[in-house]
Protein backbone atom coordinates (compact mmCIF):
# COMPACT_ATOMS: atom_id res chain seq x y z
CA UNK A 1 0.00 0.00 0.00
CA UNK A 2 1.05 3.55 -0.07
CA UNK A 3 1.45 5.92 2.33
CA UNK A 4 0.92 9.00 0.43
CA UNK A 5 -2.19 9.65 -1.14
CA UNK A 6 -2.62 11.84 -4.22
CA UNK A 7 -5.89 14.55 -5.55
CA UNK A 8 -6.45 16.84 -8.11
CA UNK A 9 -8.78 19.86 -7.77
CA UNK A 10 -8.75 21.80 -10.99
CA UNK A 11 -4.97 23.26 -10.93
CA UNK A 12 -4.56 22.36 -7.42
CA UNK A 13 -2.88 19.18 -6.28
CA UNK A 14 -3.17 17.87 -2.88
CA UNK A 15 -0.74 15.65 -1.06
CA UNK A 16 -1.81 13.45 2.29
CA UNK A 17 0.88 11.47 4.30
CA UNK A 18 -1.71 8.48 5.26
CA UNK A 19 0.25 6.85 7.98
CA UNK A 20 -2.63 8.14 10.60
CA UNK A 21 -1.79 5.47 12.92
CA UNK A 22 1.85 6.07 13.47
CA UNK A 23 0.52 10.03 13.62
CA UNK A 24 2.36 9.91 10.06
CA UNK A 25 5.64 9.41 10.40
CA UNK A 26 8.17 9.08 8.35
CA UNK A 27 9.82 6.03 7.71
CA UNK A 28 11.78 5.16 4.92
CA UNK A 29 9.02 3.31 3.23
CA UNK A 30 6.79 6.97 3.20
CA UNK A 31 9.86 8.66 1.74
CA UNK A 32 9.91 6.71 -1.42
CA UNK A 33 6.17 7.26 -1.78
CA UNK A 34 5.90 10.88 -1.09
CA UNK A 35 8.94 11.24 -3.95
CA UNK A 36 7.35 9.16 -6.26
CA UNK A 37 4.13 11.17 -5.82
CA UNK A 38 5.92 14.40 -6.75
CA UNK A 39 8.08 12.65 -10.00
CA UNK A 40 3.85 12.45 -10.81
CA UNK A 41 3.08 15.67 -10.75
CA UNK A 42 2.85 17.42 -13.99
CA UNK A 43 3.22 21.17 -13.85
CA UNK A 44 1.01 21.16 -17.42
CA UNK A 45 -2.01 20.75 -15.28
CA UNK A 46 -0.78 21.03 -11.78
CA UNK A 47 -0.22 24.85 -10.94
CA UNK A 48 0.01 24.75 -6.84
CA UNK A 49 0.38 22.00 -4.67
CA UNK A 50 -0.58 21.03 -0.99
CA UNK A 51 0.88 18.77 1.36
CA UNK A 52 -0.92 17.58 4.39
CA UNK A 53 -1.61 14.72 7.00
CA UNK A 54 -3.93 12.31 7.94
CA UNK A 55 -6.15 12.79 10.14
CA UNK A 56 -7.01 15.35 13.08
CA UNK A 57 -4.19 15.36 14.83
CA UNK A 58 -1.01 15.32 13.31
CA UNK A 59 0.84 17.05 10.31
CA UNK A 60 3.82 14.62 10.77
CA UNK A 61 5.09 13.77 14.12
CA UNK A 62 8.79 13.39 12.74
CA UNK A 63 10.98 10.49 11.23
CA UNK A 64 10.09 7.18 12.46
CA UNK A 65 11.66 6.44 15.95
CA UNK A 66 11.46 2.75 16.25
CA UNK A 67 13.23 2.45 12.59
CA UNK A 68 16.15 5.11 12.94
CA UNK A 69 16.54 3.53 16.30
CA UNK A 70 18.88 0.73 15.79
CA UNK A 71 20.83 1.97 12.85
CA UNK A 72 24.36 2.69 12.45
CA UNK A 73 26.07 5.73 11.56
CA UNK A 74 26.49 4.85 7.90
CA UNK A 75 23.26 4.36 7.98
CA UNK A 76 21.94 7.35 9.71
CA UNK A 77 23.55 9.16 7.07
CA UNK A 78 22.24 7.53 4.37
CA UNK A 79 18.49 8.11 6.04
CA UNK A 80 19.38 11.73 6.60
CA UNK A 81 20.24 11.93 2.48
CA UNK A 82 16.94 10.54 1.40
CA UNK A 83 15.00 12.57 3.35
CA UNK A 84 16.64 15.42 2.65
CA UNK A 85 16.80 14.74 -1.15
CA UNK A 86 13.02 14.53 -0.77
CA UNK A 87 12.37 17.72 0.88
CA UNK A 88 15.19 19.29 -1.72
CA UNK A 89 12.50 18.18 -4.48
CA UNK A 90 9.99 19.82 -2.52
CA UNK A 91 12.30 23.02 -2.10
CA UNK A 92 12.93 23.27 -5.59
CA UNK A 93 9.81 21.88 -7.22
CA UNK A 94 8.89 23.95 -9.86
CA UNK A 95 5.93 24.98 -8.41
CA UNK A 96 4.54 26.56 -5.70
CA UNK A 97 4.00 24.18 -2.59
CA UNK A 98 1.82 24.95 0.43
CA UNK A 99 1.65 23.25 4.03
CA UNK A 100 -1.18 22.95 5.84
CA UNK A 101 -0.23 21.48 8.86
CA UNK A 102 -3.38 19.95 10.69
CA UNK A 103 -1.35 19.06 14.14
CA UNK A 104 2.02 18.08 15.34
CA UNK A 105 4.85 19.03 12.85
CA UNK A 106 7.57 17.74 15.03
CA UNK A 107 11.37 16.56 14.14
CA UNK A 108 10.65 15.39 10.64
CA UNK A 109 7.69 16.98 10.57
CA UNK A 110 8.83 20.29 11.22
CA UNK A 111 11.10 20.09 8.42
CA UNK A 112 8.61 18.98 5.68
CA UNK A 113 7.06 22.09 6.57
CA UNK A 114 10.15 24.26 6.00
CA UNK A 115 10.44 22.40 2.48
CA UNK A 116 7.51 24.21 0.84
CA UNK A 117 7.20 27.73 0.01
CA UNK A 118 4.16 28.61 2.24
CA UNK A 119 3.00 27.29 5.97
CA UNK A 120 -0.26 27.72 7.42
CA UNK A 121 -1.78 25.97 10.50
CA UNK A 122 -4.13 24.33 12.40
CA UNK A 123 -4.74 26.13 16.11
CA UNK A 124 -3.81 23.24 17.33
CA UNK A 125 -0.49 22.86 15.47
CA UNK A 126 2.42 22.40 17.37
CA UNK A 127 5.98 22.55 16.16
CA UNK A 128 9.21 21.12 17.64
CA UNK A 129 12.96 20.00 16.42
CA UNK A 130 13.27 17.53 19.41
CA UNK A 131 16.23 15.68 18.40
CA UNK A 132 18.73 16.73 20.50
CA UNK A 133 16.43 15.18 23.47
CA UNK A 134 16.72 11.51 21.61
CA UNK A 135 20.76 12.10 20.82
CA UNK A 136 20.20 13.20 17.26
CA UNK A 137 20.51 16.16 15.51
CA UNK A 138 17.98 17.63 13.01
CA UNK A 139 18.59 15.27 9.92
CA UNK A 140 16.11 16.79 7.31
CA UNK A 141 17.43 20.24 6.85
CA UNK A 142 16.10 21.48 10.52
CA UNK A 143 19.61 22.96 11.39
CA UNK A 144 19.13 25.06 8.08
CA UNK A 145 15.87 25.74 7.29
CA UNK A 146 14.83 26.68 10.32
CA UNK A 147 17.61 29.12 11.20
CA UNK A 148 16.38 30.74 7.21
CA UNK A 149 13.10 30.86 8.41
CA UNK A 150 12.94 32.43 11.94
CA UNK A 151 16.21 33.77 12.44
CA UNK A 152 19.80 32.37 13.79
CA UNK A 153 18.86 33.04 17.72
CA UNK A 154 15.51 31.21 17.89
CA UNK A 155 16.33 28.48 15.86
CA UNK A 156 19.15 27.70 18.04
CA UNK A 157 16.69 27.73 20.56
CA UNK A 158 13.86 25.68 19.07
CA UNK A 159 17.15 23.02 18.39
CA UNK A 160 18.77 23.20 21.79
CA UNK A 161 15.73 22.97 24.05
CA UNK A 162 13.58 20.72 22.00
CA UNK A 163 11.01 23.14 22.87
CA UNK A 164 7.59 23.22 21.21
CA UNK A 165 6.13 25.86 19.81
CA UNK A 166 2.11 26.49 19.21
CA UNK A 167 0.43 28.10 16.50
CA UNK A 168 0.14 31.15 17.20
CA UNK A 169 3.41 31.59 18.60
CA UNK A 170 4.58 30.28 15.12
CA UNK A 171 2.50 32.72 13.68
CA UNK A 172 4.51 35.48 15.50
CA UNK A 173 8.17 34.00 14.80
CA UNK A 174 7.16 34.35 11.16
CA UNK A 175 7.07 29.96 11.10
CA UNK A 176 3.73 30.21 9.82
CA UNK A 177 1.84 32.78 7.35
CA UNK A 178 -1.55 32.48 8.79
CA UNK A 179 -3.41 30.23 11.81
CA UNK A 180 -6.78 28.99 11.37
CA UNK A 181 -9.36 26.84 13.03
CA UNK A 182 -8.75 23.39 12.42
CA UNK A 183 -11.58 22.72 10.38
CA UNK A 184 -11.30 25.62 8.32
CA UNK A 185 -7.69 24.91 7.58
CA UNK A 186 -8.18 23.08 4.13
CA UNK A 187 -10.84 25.23 2.92
CA UNK A 188 -8.11 28.06 3.25
CA UNK A 189 -5.79 26.14 1.82
CA UNK A 190 -7.15 25.60 -1.03
CA UNK A 191 -8.40 29.26 -1.30
CA UNK A 192 -4.85 30.01 -1.13
CA UNK A 193 -3.60 27.73 -3.54
CA UNK A 194 -6.43 28.77 -6.02
CA UNK A 195 -5.20 32.50 -5.56
CA UNK A 196 -1.60 31.28 -6.90
CA UNK A 197 -3.12 29.13 -9.48
CA UNK A 198 -5.44 31.98 -10.99
CA UNK A 199 -2.27 33.79 -11.82
CA UNK A 200 0.24 33.10 -15.09
CA UNK A 201 1.80 29.99 -14.25
CA UNK A 202 5.56 30.12 -15.69
CA UNK A 203 5.63 34.05 -14.25
CA UNK A 204 4.86 32.16 -10.86
CA UNK A 205 7.14 28.98 -11.49
CA UNK A 206 9.96 32.36 -12.53
CA UNK A 207 8.95 34.36 -9.48
CA UNK A 208 9.30 30.88 -7.09
CA UNK A 209 12.95 30.01 -8.54
CA UNK A 210 13.96 33.93 -8.80
CA UNK A 211 13.33 33.72 -4.75
CA UNK A 212 15.32 30.61 -3.96
CA UNK A 213 17.69 31.16 -6.95
CA UNK A 214 18.85 34.25 -5.34
CA UNK A 215 18.73 34.05 -1.76
CA UNK A 216 21.58 31.53 -2.07
CA UNK A 217 24.14 34.32 -3.28
CA UNK A 218 24.90 37.98 -3.06
CA UNK A 219 22.12 40.75 -3.84
CA UNK A 220 24.00 41.89 -7.28
CA UNK A 221 23.88 38.33 -8.53
CA UNK A 222 20.06 37.78 -7.32
CA UNK A 223 19.10 40.80 -9.21
CA UNK A 224 20.91 39.36 -12.33
CA UNK A 225 19.00 36.48 -11.72
CA UNK A 226 15.76 37.62 -11.72
CA UNK A 227 16.26 40.05 -14.33
CA UNK A 228 16.86 36.38 -16.97
CA UNK A 229 13.58 35.54 -15.14
CA UNK A 230 11.91 38.99 -15.91
CA UNK A 231 13.24 38.31 -19.34
CA UNK A 232 11.91 34.48 -20.01
CA UNK A 233 8.66 35.82 -19.23
CA UNK A 234 8.35 37.96 -22.29
CA UNK A 235 8.24 34.92 -24.54
CA UNK A 236 4.71 33.85 -23.55
CA UNK A 237 1.60 34.04 -24.61
CA UNK A 238 0.20 34.58 -21.25
CA UNK A 239 1.81 37.97 -20.53
CA UNK A 240 1.07 38.95 -23.87
CA UNK A 241 -2.85 38.67 -23.36
CA UNK A 242 -2.59 40.14 -19.85
CA UNK A 243 -0.71 43.27 -20.97
CA UNK A 244 -3.00 43.65 -24.14
CA UNK A 245 -6.02 43.31 -21.76
CA UNK A 246 -4.70 46.07 -19.16
CA UNK A 247 -3.59 48.23 -21.92
CA UNK A 248 -7.18 47.83 -23.32
CA UNK A 249 -8.75 47.71 -20.64
CA UNK A 250 -10.78 44.23 -20.51
CA UNK A 251 -10.37 41.18 -18.52
CA UNK A 252 -8.10 39.12 -19.83
CA UNK A 253 -8.86 35.66 -21.29
CA UNK A 254 -7.70 32.42 -18.72
CA UNK A 255 -3.88 32.02 -18.44
CA UNK A 256 -2.96 28.97 -20.80
CA UNK A 257 0.12 27.88 -19.14
CA UNK A 258 2.29 28.92 -22.27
Amino acid sequence: MSYVKYEQKDFVGIITIDREKALNALNSEVLTDLEAVLDGVSIDTTRCLIITGAGQKSFVAGADIAEMSSKTRAEGEAFSAKGNAVFRKIETFPIPVIAAVNGFALGGGCELSLSCDIRIAAENAVFAQPEAGLGITAGFGGTQRLARTIGIGKAKEMLYTCGKVKAEEALRLGLVNAVYPAEQLMEEALKLAGRIAGNAPIAVRATKKAVNDGIQVDIDSGIAIEAAQFGTCFETEDQKNAMAAFCEKRKPDPFVNK
